[in-house]
């Protein structure tokens, strides 16, 4: 039997099925922070990391429970007015025991003989087992269950079984709220670290129930969290009175225990804010919750009958053998314990690190971009609350593109609960460790980002209330900034767009001149055309329905409209000596890093730009990225559709040379961004099958592998999380829709056999099976229209409770 095995542990005889399952065995302490991030549990609204109910912070472990937008804002380096950071929460978990005459069970006390911890996937539970060793060797074993209710957004629970082996007499039980707890989480972080929760209040309803309140420094939110501990099992019980210190409560219950008998700790809380809507005072609140709660059973059956209802939504099977099953099923759980449809109802965007941590103060980028197109398909109201947070924040862009001079809207690159510009412009190196200058937040093409979003959106739901209420808007406005920023050379006849810096963030500048943008950034202007071009067509699609335009003008004029015209077919781009699309211009007189000698010096080349800072040297200098930068507009675009975009700019341009161009860029990248794996994952899946198949395996491991060096730690990457998934989903599916036609042109690489999901068209679900012999399409019965459905060549309307077989040609079956 292996050493790490238990044969009295339930979790090592009794596991879940193993398509369903992510544990840990032992102890690792290079590992816990990481550890602690996979066995997060949350429901959208809250989440709390895996952190052991008996552990602090301590430099290993780290509990921390966060809520969707709940932020809060504190002075430090980087930025004078404070950075606006994610909160770290009062700490609902603390639990733990002692015999009698014996230390309190904690990290460091006693010899764990063995632990096994797991993270239920299919029903939403983590579980723990740990057998110690007190030093007078009395043997205590102790399972645990935890949830955050994905049933009710409020409630998370923990129960915990105590069984004396060997020994008999009292047991001590200490339950508690910590509010005394900082945001240490991520403490390179400039502003992130510190006391974000002051006024800590406590109280007592009763013998069993305890709450904690604590208000934010600045931002003055306010939280609640009530406890209910509750002992079943054992002898006589005695409670003693709650003590109440500064910034925490606790309990303690004594019980008597015998050899064998078990004692069950169920303990129970809500957790409310002053965010809530219908919610006066949170304290009230988060106190009748727990009135009006059941025991932990009754809370695990509705928590586990949602997550059986989500799993049916977001089903994307590939086989119960396959080795990558699991981690597919685990990139969606955790996608979804930040993204549930409990977010529908709240004001939140899509957090760069989840719910999970305090990586990136949990801010918003531009990572939207790639969680989006999966959840369009899946839940597409979600997709559409998501997109309102930025529409909420639309005053702020405005007020951020007039600061540089333009009409229209720029957003932040990092977002928070306001609106403004979170963007450090000091940061640390992740090599040295000194803090150098950030350029980053001029990367102004994340408006680009949220417009491409909402017309997808519109795309795939034909939700034209949407459209008229906030997403035109959203359009135009984004397409007011980048009319404002191309300046018109008359001798070229061409547009400029000047002084910007695209997805890679090696480039911020020319040599010599870092920070200061470059020109005509391919990646920018072609998506400045697509913009200015369905910013156009979206009022036209709301000129056909004049019941639904905006009651507020938000149409361009006559002369925009003109204007706009003429810059989407004259933006300039730059091609280099055999035809392909230069990254930018000047971007061919750049120098050829030596790959080679540099590989033979670090080996992996993720940090190329701040190893070479290090040197006393700049990624401006070479032809090197960071991430998919020209290539990821063949990630957002199909070749006919770039092809098209270019040759409306007044190009010729042959399709191809898109292998080139791949193989060209693809050389040049160091993948130092967890999202640069999933964009040439896609792109490659249409020359490369084999290679785009590593990429997917390597980015479904994004959080799963290396966990003593990953940055998983301070939270998961949602964007990367997506990303992966919407390979799968449409990439090797060839699912596109276009013309109101659902398009599949299946392109399953060798490595997997078949494919199962369903998505969501037009209100219709839709169940696919792909395999390399046939494409199965199966809509649920229904009183909807039929879906007009392309595969391949074959054309068909698929209406409600059919389902259409279409085989695919023998020599599609292998690689090219």
């Amino acid at each position: 039997m292996p050493p790490d095995v238990d044969p009295e542990c339930e979790l090592c005889s009794r596991p879940p099925p193993a398509g369903w399952v992510l544990a840990y065995c032992g102890e690792a302490p290079g590992e816990e922070g990481t550890r602690e991030t996979m066995l997060t549990l949350g429901n959208g609204y809250l989440a709390s990391r895996g952190a052991d109910p008996e552990a602090w912070a301590d430099g290993v472990h780290y509990p921390g429970t966060y809520l969707a937008g709940f932020h809060n804002r504190l002075a430090g380096p980087g930025q004078s007015d404070g950075t606006e950071s994610i909160v770290n929460l009062p700490n609902w978990l603390p639990l733990t025991f002692r015999t009698a005459g014996g230390e309190w069970f904690a990290p460091g006390q006693g010899q764990r003989v063995h632990e096994h911890r797991l993270l239920d996937l299919r029903r939403g539970v983590y579980l723990r087992e740990v057998l110690v060793v007190d030093r007078d060797q009395r043997r205590t074993r102790v399972r645990q269950r935890r949830l955050v209710s994905m049933a009710n957004p409020h409630l998370a629970a923990l129960e915990t079984s105590i069984v004396a082996q060997n020994w008999s007499g009292r047991l001590d039980i200490r339950s508690g709220l910590d509010g005394g707890v900082v945001n240490a989480n991520a403490p390179t972080e400039a502003g992130s670290c510190g006391r974000h929760l002051t006024r800590v209040s406590t109280g007592e309803d009763d013998a069993e129930t305890v709450w904690l309140t604590a208000l934010t420094t600045s931002s003055r939110h306010r939280v609640a969290v009530a406890a209910r501990t509750r002992i079943i099992g054992g002898g006589p019980q005695r409670r003693q009175a709650a003590v109440h210190g500064p910034d925490d409560v606790s309990q303690v219950i004594a019980v008597e225990v015998i050899p064998g008998e078990r004692v069950s700790v169920e303990k129970t809380v809500a957790i409310f804010s002053n965010r809530d809507r219908a919610v006066s005072e949170p304290v009230p609140a988060a106190r009748e919750e727990l009135r009006q709660t059941g025991s932990f059973d009754v809370v695990l059956a509705e928590h586990v009958a949602a997550w059986a209802r989500l799993w049916a939504r977001f089903r994307l099977d590939i086989g119960e053998q396959h080795a990558w099953q699991a981690p597919v099923r685990v990139q969606t759980f955790h996608l979804l314990q930040t993204l549930s449809p409990h977010v529908i109802d709240l004001d939140a965007g899509v957090p760069a690190r989840g719910l999970h941590g305090e990586g990136y103060h949990g801010h918003i980028f531009w990572d939207e971009l790639f969680v989006y197109p999966y959840l369009d398909l899946r839940m597409p109201e979600l997709t559409r609350a998501l997109l309102e947070y930025r529409y909420r924040r639309l005053t702020a862009a405005r007020r951020q593109a007039a600061a540089v001079g333009t009409a229209g809207a720029l957003f932040p690159w990092q977002s928070g609960e306001s609106g403004w510009d979170e963007s450090p412009v000091r940061s640390r190196s992740p090599v040295t460790g000194e803090w150098v200058d950030d350029y980053t937040g001029r990367q102004q093409h994340v408006n680009l980002a949220v417009a491409y979003c909402v017309w997808r959106y519109w795309e795939t739901t034909a939700d034209l209330s949407f459209l008229a209420a906030s997403g035109l808007e959203l359009l135009v406005e984004t397409a007011r900034f980048w009319a404002g920023l191309a300046t018109y050379d008359p001798v070229d006849d061409r547009y400029d767009i000047r002084g910007v810096i695209g997805p890679d963030e090696y480039h911020d500048g020319y040599p010599g001149r870092p920070g200061q943008g470059l020109d005509n950034c391919a990646y920018i202007n072609v998506m400045v055309a697509w913009v200015l071009g369905h910013a156009e067509e979206a009022c036209g699609v709301l000129a056909r329905h004049p019941g639904m335009r905006p009651w507020r003008d938000v149409a361009p004029t006559d002369d925009e409209r003109h204007r706009w015209a003429h810059i989407r077919r004259r933006l300039r781009l730059v091609f280099l000596d055999d035809g392909i699309l230069a990254q930018f211009q000047g971007y061919g007189d750049l120098a050829e890093l030596d790959w080679h000698r540099y590989r033979q010096r670090y080996g992996d080349l993720r940090l190329l730009g701040p190893l070479l800072q290090k040197e006393g040297d700049d990624a401006n200098r070479y032809r090197v990225s960071k991430q998919a930068d020209v290539l990821m507009l063949l990630y957002l675009f199909s070749a006919e559709e770039l092809t098209d975009l270019v040759r409306g700019l007044g190009y010729e341009f042959d399709p191809a040379r898109i292998p080139a161009t791949v193989d060209y860029y693809l050389s040049r990248t160091s993948h130092g961004s967890t999202l640069s794996r999933v964009a040439h994952a896609w792109v490659l899946a249409r020359t490369d099958r084999r290679r785009s198949l590593e990429m997917l395996v390597t980015a479904l491991g994004t959080d799963l592998a290396d966990p003593q060096h990953s940055s998983t730690r301070n939270g998961i990457h949602v964007g990367a999380n997506a990303g992966t998934l919407d390979i799968l989903q449409r990439c090797y599916t060839g699912l596109e829709i276009r013309g109101d036609v659902l398009r599949l042109n299946p392109q399953l690489p060798d490595g997997l056999d078949e494919l199962d999901c369903v998505i969501r068209y037009r209100n219709q679900l839709i169940t696919l099976h792909v395999d390399h012999e046939s494409v199965r399409v199966t809509a649920a019965p229904g009183a909807d229209q039929p879906v007009p459905v392309a595969v391949r060549d074959r054309s068909f309307p698929l209406d409600p409770g059919s389902t259409v077989t279409v085989a695919l040609p023998p020599k599609e079956k292998s690689l090219t």
